[in-house]
């Protein structure tokens, strides 16, 4: 039977570089500017990582040329680089691939670095590969926000919820994100937005408007873990340890069976169910004291808390109405400004948001800090509700 990884690897630095439109910065720039600050914090050079995992979805940087471009940009010392790509939770796979071969003892000390650069594409959503900026009607995938207001209009019906009512609701999540996110200098958006700018704004997708979607945005992060004995060793205190990793990937039931109402995600509720199993935790919303969730879309968050179980099926609206997500809520979600402030460049989002957890648990959130972090989970989502994988980072002090 599989013994999981719980503490048995240590975060030994982190490090993001600053999200929005870096038209001042490369590719390898971001890459550098991220692993600059993991390298200083893990108080290690770059000759004594062991292998590293690199993730890029669109950008050019990574098309084709596997690991090398992140090889060369760091100078790594003749390492395994290995490129990964898992959708936009990519980032959390090699954040994965890094932790499993610590723990497993192939390696001391595992790098894993995402990056992307979507301004540099000029398009104003998410790129659909290889089809430019006009995408015919009858193209099977459709754009995200459309995807996403279907899981909107499918919660409605679902749980007979009136268009006003969720309104108001995700209007509160956008609203208290951007609240979170004015107080981080690494964040895109840094404007403090109201409801009513929110229930005003020009419609993207029925019910979605502007605010109630992510932007897109440039970036990278960076993640060192080793285990926790040669942590130590290197004279860190205050461990963070992981307590769970777990992915879980679509394997077409959603669109090829009648069971399936397009209401939530049933990756993350594998996910979530597994990744409790290996931390031990059997009440989330007591033992959960903080969260990063894939916040692509206002929804997706209000949906995505009750795919967690966190809050009760159908009860998100009330929980996020009542404040319990706030900063100064009982169960924080999005503390450092989430998507909805930094964007997504898509390689680097699950890393960015395991960055904030670490931040929190070390103490060193700035004005973000909260007083009693306790565990934090990250919830990283790829793809669209109907066919999806979703990665499950949960993390904590060293016991």
């Amino acid at each position: 039977m599989p013994q999981g990884i719980k503490d048995r690897v240590a975060i030994l630095g982190m490090g993001c570089s600053r999200f929005g439109e870096r038209w001042d910065a490369s590719a390898e720039d971001l890459m550098v500017e991220a692993f600059d600050e993991a390298l200083t914090d893990a108080g290690i050079t770059a000759q004594q990582i062991d292998a590293a995992w690199f993730s890029t979805h669109m950008d050019d940087v990574g098309v084709g040329r596997g690991g090398t471009p992140m090889g060369i940009a760091l100078r790594l010392p003749f390492i395994g680089v290995t490129r990964v790509e898992n959708f936009c939770a990519g980032g959390s796979e090699a954040v994965r691939a890094a932790v499993y071969a610590v723990a497993a003892g192939a390696c001391d000390i595992a790098l894993a670095l995402g990056v992307e650069k979507l301004k540099d594409t000029g398009y104003s959503g998410l790129p659909m590969p290889a089809l430019g900026t006009l995408i015919p009607q009858w193209y099977p995938n459709a754009v995200a926000p459309a995807n996403f207001a279907q899981l909107a209009s499918a919660y409605m019906a679902k749980h007979k919820v009136n268009r006003g009512d969720l309104k108001r609701a995700i209007a509160h999540v956008s609203v208290k994100s951007h609240d979170n996110g004015a107080r981080n200098p690494k964040a895109h958006l840094r404007k403090r937005i109201t409801e009513e700018q929110v229930l005003n704004a020009p419609i993207v997708a029925e019910p979605l408007g502007l605010f109630d979607c992510c932007g897109v945005s440039d970036g990278a992060a960076a993640c060192i873990v080793t285990t926790p004995e040669i942590a130590k060793a290197l004279g860190k205190k205050d461990l963070v340890t992981f307590k769970a990793l777990q992915i879980a990937v679509s394997n077409g039931w959603e669109m090829h069976s009648n069971d399936w109402d397009g209401s939530y995600m049933q990756t993350a509720r594998i996910a979530a169910k597994r990744a409790y199993d290996e931390a031990g935790i059997t009440a989330p919303r007591e033992q959960i004291g903080m969260m990063e969730v894939h916040d692509c879309f206002s929804v997706t968050e209000l949906v995505t808390t009750e795919d967690l179980f966190i809050s009760p099926e159908g009860g998100a609206i009330r929980d996020v109405l009542d404040g319990l997500y706030d900063a100064g809520g009982k169960l924080p979600c999005q503390i450092d400004g989430g998507l909805k402030c930094f964007g997504h460049p898509i390689g680097a989002s699950g890393i960015r948001m395991l960055y904030e957890m670490y931040l929190q648990l070390q103490g060193r959130a700035g004005e973000r800090q909260l007083l009693s972090p306790g565990i934090g989970l990250t919830h990283n989502l790829g793809g669209q509700p109907s066919q999806n994988v979703c990665s499950i980072s949960i993390v904590g002090p060293y016991r």
